[in-house]
């Protein structure tokens, strides 16, 4: 459902192509976009030394522990100072690091000062044991300042394991929910309302409650600041995927509105360079979000232990794993015979007095709208694909 905002800006650009500016409709829309794919998101993962901060840091990135760029792990603590881990892809989503609660350069009373606290849009706080006191001192700081906080309980996949091994007649449902009550309650009694806790494995992301972590942060954020999180969410499940979908989807009416502002200008050939340019933006987004650009799919590789020949064996569109110019989107489009004639269409009718440029118009848009949703849909194929190779390669092994 669109904002007030979002109402506000299609008026503008409505306006903008009535009054016969198509220059200012495509800047009010490039200004839109722009704006909904750079908004600042950042996360701050803190807890106590050695509780899995910098691997699950990693784990969101889709980076493994040993990656170059990867925040250092150990069992000791590794972050001495706040640092920042930027998205790959979506360096406007920036995870940060920040030292263990309680070190010796960060006790508990000043933390939220030494960390420059406002600038976090949440935290996350992990534990890898129990949450302890210095955790709740805290979650009830961050509180009394009104910003959401959640409880990760990290290292679940060890925990299981262990006491899978002690119990004859364990079960993996009962004893994650014994986990989550003791620290429920632990965390109520010492004052902390409604706490929200999670049970999570860096290692494992697509079980346990790392969905449900971000399907609740997605819901909590502001609503412009949701598809900065959206996109930047590792393809856990074909529920994410689906939803960058959706979400990609609803930004194409923008793109084919700034496609047909170029056709109202009776240029020759402007048409079909402004829709190329345009196109190669957008699909270069719908790649990156769904991870199917080649730098991503080989830390994905890296990380679930798949060969990145495997991962590329199952993709079938030729728009992912490549580099996405104007030619290469170009001959896509070129060898769709429909799309071709529609093209050429455009092209022919501009010129046609009084109606020929409503007309290219409306072709324009048409040819936009339905290439996106056509690759669109290809490329959610192919994220669903690749995860299912990754799920079905760690479930064998």
């Amino acid at each position: 459902m669109d904002t007030p905002h979002d109402c506000q800006s299609v008026e503008e650009i409505k306006e903008a192509l009535q009054n016969n500016n198509p220059a200012l409709a495509m800047a009010k829309i490039k200004e839109k976009l722009d704006k909904e794919n750079n908004t600042p998101l950042n996360i701050a993962i803190t807890g106590e030394s050695g509780s899995g901060k910098s691997s699950f840091v990693n784990a969101f990135r889709g980076i493994d522990n040993s990656a170059e760029g990867a925040a250092p792990t150990g069992c000791v603590e590794t972050t001495l100072v706040v640092t920042p881990y930027p998205h790959p892809n979506y360096p406007n989503v920036t995870l940060w690091d920040l030292p263990g609660i309680g070190s010796p350069n960060f006790l508990a009373d000043q933390y939220l000062e030494l960390v420059e606290f406002d600038r976090f849009d949440f935290f996350i706080i992990i534990s890898d044991t129990r949450f302890r006191e210095n955790d709740v001192k805290l979650a009830q700081e961050i509180q009394r300042m009104k910003k959401k906080f959640y409880f990760v309980r990290s290292k679940i996949d060890d925990v299981l394991r262990a006491e899978k091994r002690s119990q004859r007649d364990f079960s993996e449902t009962r004893t994650k929910e014994r986990i989550k009550d003791n620290c429920i309650q632990y965390l109520q009694k010492q004052g902390i309302q409604s706490p929200q806790v999670f049970l999570v494995s860096s290692f494992e992301l697509h079980l346990h409650d790392f969905s449900l972590l971000m399907e609740t942060l997605e819901r909590e954020l502001p609503k412009h600041k949701r598809n900065a999180l959206l996109f930047a969410m590792p393809n856990i499940s074909p529920v994410i995927i689906n939803k960058k979908k959706k979400a990609f989807h609803a930004q194409i009416k923008y793109v084919a509105t700034a496609s047909a502002a170029a056709a109202g200008v009776p240029v020759p050939g402007l048409s079909i360079a402004v829709d190329a340019a345009l196109l190669v933006g957008v699909v270069t987004q719908y790649v990156f979000g769904f991870g199917l650009d080649r730098p991503s799919l080989k830390r994905l590789s890296e990380s679930s232990n798949v060969p990145f020949n495997d991962l590329k064996g199952v993709i079938i569109s030729p728009l992912a794993a490549t580099r996405i110019t104007a030619d290469v989107i170009l001959k896509v489009l070129f060898q769709c015979a429909s799309m071709a004639a529609l093209m050429a269409a455009e092209e022919g009718v501009r010129f046609i007095p009084i109606i020929g440029i409503p007309l290219a118009m409306a072709l324009s848009f048409k040819i936009t709208s339905s290439t996106l949703n056509f690759i669109l849909n290809k490329l959610a194929d192919d994220a669903e694909r690749v995860f299912g190779k990754v799920l079905d390669c760690n479930t064998t092994e």
